[in-house]
């Protein structure tokens, strides 16, 4: 072990973006983390987890040294997880509730676990999908990581993201610059992760490294070569070979990167977990009859088991985590802080108030008991809270609880097809008791009620994009760059801001981003790798409302974007803006905000 400087001291730190609290007494180098999280790979799209068609057999080595929680559950989307994972606090207590409508982002000032693991001495750096916000104050920069290499948005190629990124050859960020990469986005996570891990791997820190792919997420697009050995069950066995394929991908980098830490020795004192964010989305037919889903019912977005339901394994040769056992106790992605805080020796923040629950004693070989517990699955896709019972789940042992209405012993019933509740009136009374209890608490936290904010005004990023993807309303969704690209309209059209500084700002409003330009009343010259067949569409004027003021102006032929100079006070504020054409108004798809002076 390499020894380090005993630093007794505590520094608090106010930082422009999450709060870090700096706390660092160790006294020799802790265990590095790895936690590799995949993107809609759901609890049966795994060899190792019986699938009679697919092979992952990197993974599957995996699992037979690692210590499996064959009860872990997640939120059924991909946002929910993730900010569950981050925070260790459930969804409606973080706020990051849904994909998009102004509630896909983490809330100012919100502690994470990278913050922990930086503020106890710890290198940090991710690489791959965050989904908790692109703007300041919840960039992973802004939260806690030093290095990020990152898509923008819920997947590579939304409108959000970089224009033409589409999953090879794509241009992603660097600590929020753009920068060109070549080959397969999931190469390029992995690849990126190595190198960072040679350079960083002689420090006297040791390293977290948060390693989130966008894979295997629609769209499904893979190389050839992993797809082809499945394409002989498609459409008869599976639903999609490239489904397949891409989880093929993963495996391949997934074994090489098992056998890198082995090469450079850091596999023992590595603490290396394999999880997934959410249900499968391709990998299972909702009438059952193509897939394979592990014997259970749901897919991504359900709080039918097969929903939320995630593969977990975690192996930690130094700490005794191996040999390839499972653990059946119920546990949950907020409990990872607590856990991974405990096996690491990191100090908490006492102000950081915790949902989830240390589950490290389970995983060694005189592996402990944890207390009876609710866990607890509210999550909607809306800038609305999530329902009080409708649309939820609640699991206690073997029980889940589904919209506050369908009881279902899990053991028993893995398909879910026999509801239980008249059966046991007093479990069910029990268990909405325990959620009511749980939902006052929730409540009283201002994060339930006010938005997370993009902030203008801060020297930090000089000037924000904000896109109709995040923007808050009664429409629909629109995430794809094909819908703007031919012209989709949608009436989502707010945005939640908070003005840093008093003084001038200008603001942008535009039908193409700026890096690939075109005018509101065309399109761009460049079309980056064929992708897009693109439409033009004919407004009138854009309308802007902010701070208590109302500004319209006219489009004319060539204008790439019509500008507003507006003065702002500090504070907070929605920024309402519409394209108007004829009766008719549709949000602004693209939005940039700096201060003038």
């Amino acid at each position: 072990m390499i020894k380090k400087l005993l630093i007794s001291c505590i520094v608090f730190v106010q930082l422009t973006g999450c709060v870090e609290k700096t706390t660092e007494v160790k006294t020799e180098k802790g265990p590095n983390v790895v936690l590799i999280l995949t993107d809609d790979l759901g609890i049966g799209d795994l060899g190792c987890h019986g699938n009679p068609w697919l092979k992952t057999p990197n993974i599957d080595s995996f699992y037979s040294e690692a210590v499996r929680m064959t009860d872990f559950h997640v939120s059924p989307l991909c946002t929910p997880t993730r900010s569950a994972i981050m925070t260790g606090q459930y969804p409606i207590n973080n706020g990051a509730w849904a994909t998009f409508k102004g509630r896909d982002a983490l809330t100012r000032n919100t502690q994470t676990m990278a913050n922990i693991f930086k503020n106890n001495g710890y290198k940090t750096a991710m690489f791959g999908k965050w989904h908790l916000g692109d703007n300041y104050p919840v960039r992973p920069t802004d939260c806690g990581f030093d290095t990020a290499i990152h898509h923008l948005a819920g997947g590579v190629g939304e409108l959000s993201d970089y224009w033409g990124n589409s999953y090879f050859d794509d241009v992603y960020y660097v600590n929020n610059e753009p920068k060109q990469f070549e080959g397969y986005c999931t190469d390029v996570w992995f690849n990126e992760t190595k190198k960072y891990i040679d350079k960083n791997k002689d420090s006297e820190q040791p390293f977290f490294v948060y390693l989130p792919t966008n894979a295997p997420h629609d769209p499904l697009i893979v190389a050839e070569k992993y797809a082809e050995p499945y394409k002989q069950f498609e459409g008869k066995e599976i639903i999609n070979a490239n489904l397949y394929g891409m989880i093929a991908n993963i495996d391949e980098n997934f074994g090489k990167f098992d056998a890198f830490l082995k090469d450079r020795n850091l596999d023992k004192n590595t603490i290396l977990i394999f999880m997934s964010d959410n249900g499968t989305r391709y990998g299972y037919s909702a009438d059952g009859k193509l897939g394979y889903n592990r014997g259970y019912r749901g897919i991504k977005g359900s709080k039918l088991e097969g929903g939320h339901i995630a593969p977990f394994f975690i192996r930690w040769p130094n700490g005794k985590i191996e040999g390839g056992k499972d653990i059946n106790t119920l546990t949950a992605h907020v409990d990872l802080v607590p856990t991974l805080a405990k096996l690491c020796g990191l100090s908490i923040p006492e102000d950081i108030k915790l949902d989830g629950v240390d589950f490290s004693s389970l995983l060694k070989p005189q592996s402990g008991e944890l207390d009876e517990r609710t866990v607890f699955l509210h999550n909607r896709q809306d800038w609305r809270p999530p329902m009080d019972e409708d649309q939820t789940c609640i699991l206690k042992n073997q029980w889940r609880l589904v919209n506050g209405k369908q009881l279902y012993d899990i053991i028993k019933d893995p398909k879910q097809k026999n509801d239980v509740a008249v059966e046991n009136p007093e479990l069910v009374k029990q268990l909405l008791a325990d959620n009511s209890e749980f939902l006052k608490a929730t409540k009283q936290n201002p994060i339930y009620s006010e938005l997370p904010v993009h902030v203008i005004g801060n020297d930090t990023q000089e000037e924000i994009k904000l896109t109709i993807q995040h923007a808050i309303g009664e429409g629909g969704g629109i995430w794809k760059p094909e819908q703007v690209s031919e012209g989709m309209k949608n009436i989502n059209n707010t945005h939640a801001i908070e003005v840093e500084q008093d003084g001038e700002y200008l603001i942008s409003c535009r039908r193409w981003p700026k890096e690939c330009s075109g005018p509101i009343w065309g399109i761009p010259a460049i079309n980056p790798k064929g992708l897009f067949n693109y439409k033009s569409i004919h407004p009138d004027k854009v309308r802007i409302q902010i701070a208590n003021q109302i500004l319209e102006k006219e489009i004319k032929v060539d204008d790439e974007e019509v500008l507003f100079k507006v003065k702002l006070e500090k504070g907070k504020t929605l920024l309402i803006n519409d394209f108007i054409e004829g009766d008719n108004m549709y949000g602004v798809y693209y939005t940039y905000i700096s201060k003038l002076n």
